[in-house]
């Protein structure tokens, strides 16, 4: 169907030359329609006025203006194509592009809804991290030895994605096979931060945190193996989840990555439901994947007389004075919602890089560590963190390191329950990130990072997201908790009970209801440097 029997059906034609304007010339595949009734539509959802308004209107408030004609999908590809072209070659988010494909998907759904027959994300654009196979496309995992590798099957939530009706028009950046905190590659460059272009996007799904805080994309995936969700989302401004284990199916071969988890990125909590409810449950070939599929609701009970525990450095960060305030003023908001909100000392008996020993032994001691250390064969190809890694497996992993990491795992699960949830706590919150004040081109094999003017641990000293990896039955939502000094934004975690994701979500849905958001009222990355 013709983009212009699309507006002369829905009768919305007369509006579409000022919103061209607005959008790009009518004969470039671009148009916005204004309703028949502009003041009954907007009680569904607001129509976006501009480019900026448009690329960053919420995938929940799209379906709604699909639905009732005002804005095709066509639209907001479009506009999110301009975006890309004026602003990617700063931030440097995306490895391959896919225009012609995500126009066919585009048009397909808008003839959906002028049929009335729209799939749950029929018409939403979704970024895929690079690592999400697709058939056809190159899958990367930012190294040069993969860099012409061609996917010749779908990763499981692909399937879910294309049957859901999204449109996938980019594929994102990530660190060398997703081994650290940043996104910088010897083969894709630097990835930089919308908010402030000197630092990082985070890691590993940092192209995909970056797309959505640059207006690149509506919705995008990520994965989490040692808070390579809730690191991006956490520096990008941006709800994720770091689903417990077997939630989301993985792909077969990575059935027993126990610390992996597939997760939902988006710049608002409702979207980050959307996205979920796709992603979850079942796949055909991939045995450790839960049934049935639950459902997350959009809307949630309040959190009046919860219970909440929180830590702001676990027992053993340097955590940073912006981060400090911003997580004080998150839990200012929870109380003021109702919670009962108290804080709780933690006795690990572990520091931050004894927990990142237990991470790396847990990843590397199987079948991912066999596969990195045949890499150190080809050590000159790697970035310096990928031989880094490469090097540990092939010289230190085996069946007694997953025996240290399994009791590892015990151990820390027993203080948490004790410390927490077994005095009945339904949840425990803490910053994501001990410092957003991370360079978008640090290097933790070769750099130091300083917070309150003490060094620690390049690699995991900066973030408090492992715990909740080698502990990954225990759901974690990220929330956005505000923004530093330097325009970057700082992340709350709210981890609950294992399995228990529903009270993660009520929350955070909590949290997102009263508090500040960003994306909205001129809270927009500037792309300062």
């Amino acid at each position: 169907m013709e983009r212009r029997s699309f507006l002369q059906w829905s009768s919305l034609a007369a509006g579409s030359a000022a919103m061209a304007g607005i959008l790009g010339k009518a004969d470039q595949g671009l148009s916005h329609s204004t309703p028949a009734n502009p003041s009954a539509a907007q009680k569904i959802a607001p129509l976006p006025t501009s480019d900026e308004e448009l690329i960053y209107t919420p995938a929940t408030d799209l379906v709604k203006l699909f639905k009732t004609k005002q804005v095709s999908p066509v639209d907001v590809l479009n506009a999110q194509l301009k975006q890309i072209e004026a602003v990617n070659g700063e931030v440097n988010a995306i490895t391959h592009t896919h225009v012609e494909e995500a126009m066919a998907a585009a048009q397909e759904s808008e003839k959906r809804y002028l049929q009335g027959n729209p799939r749950p994300l029929e018409g939403i654009t979704v970024a895929l991290k690079d690592e999400y196979d697709k058939e056809g496309w190159i899958t990367t995992a930012g190294s040069v030895l993969l860099k012409d590798n061609v996917a010749t099957k779908n990763h499981p939530a692909v399937d879910k994605l294309i049957k859901a009706g999204a449109v996938m028009h980019i594929q994102t950046t990530v660190p060398e096979m997703y081994l650290a905190g940043v996104t910088w590659t010897d083969l894709w460059g630097v990835t930089r931060n919308p908010w402030n272009l000197d630092y990082t996007v985070g890691g590993s799904s940092g192209g995909s945190g970056a797309a959505l805080a640059a207006g690149m994309t509506t919705l995008a995936t990520g994965s989490d193996m040692g808070g390579s969700t809730r690191i991006p989302c956490a520096f990008n401004g941006l709800y994720g989840f770091k689903a417990p284990y077997a939630r989301n199916a993985p792909p077969a071969g990575a059935v027993f990555l126990l610390p992996s988890s597939e997760g939902p990125m988006a710049r608002t909590f409702k979207d980050m439901v959307l996205l979920q409810n796709v992603m979850v449950g079942p796949a055909p070939y991939t045995v450790t994947s839960l049934r049935p599929a639950i459902e997350y609701p959009l809307s949630y009970d309040g959190i009046k007389g919860m219970r909440i525990a929180y830590t702001l450095d676990q027992g053993w960060a340097q955590v940073d004075a912006d981060t400090r305030q911003n997580t004080e003023d998150a839990l200012k908001v929870l109380e003021s919602q109702g919670a009962i909100v108290e804080a709780v000392e933690f006795d690990f008996g572990l520091t931050g890089p004894e927990i990142r020993e237990a991470l790396v032994k847990a990843l590397l001691s199987g079948a991912f560590g066999a596969d990195m250390a045949q890499l150190a064969d080809y050590s000159e190809y790697l970035t310096t963190y990928g031989r880094y890694f490469a090097e540990i497996a092939a010289r230190d992993m085996g069946p007694q390191q997953a025996k240290e990491a399994a009791e590892a795992i015990n151990a820390l699960y027993a203080k948490v329950q004790d410390t927490a949830f077994l005095q009945g706590y339904d949840a425990i919150v803490m910053p994501t990130l001990a410092t957003s004040n991370i360079a978008a081109d640090f290097d933790p094999t070769a750099d130091s990072v300083l917070i309150n003017g003490v060094e620690v641990d390049p690699h995991v000293g900066w973030m408090l997201t492992p715990l909740w990896n080698l502990l990954n039955w225990n759901p974690v939502v990220v929330v956005p908790s505000g923004l530093d000094r330097n325009n970057m934004p700082t992340g709350l975690q709210i981890a609950t009970k294992t399995y228990d994701d529903l009270t993660a979500f009520q929350i955070a849905s909590a949290y997102s209801e009263a508090a500040s958001p960003l994306f909205s009222n001129g809270r927009y990355p500037d792309f300062r440097k």
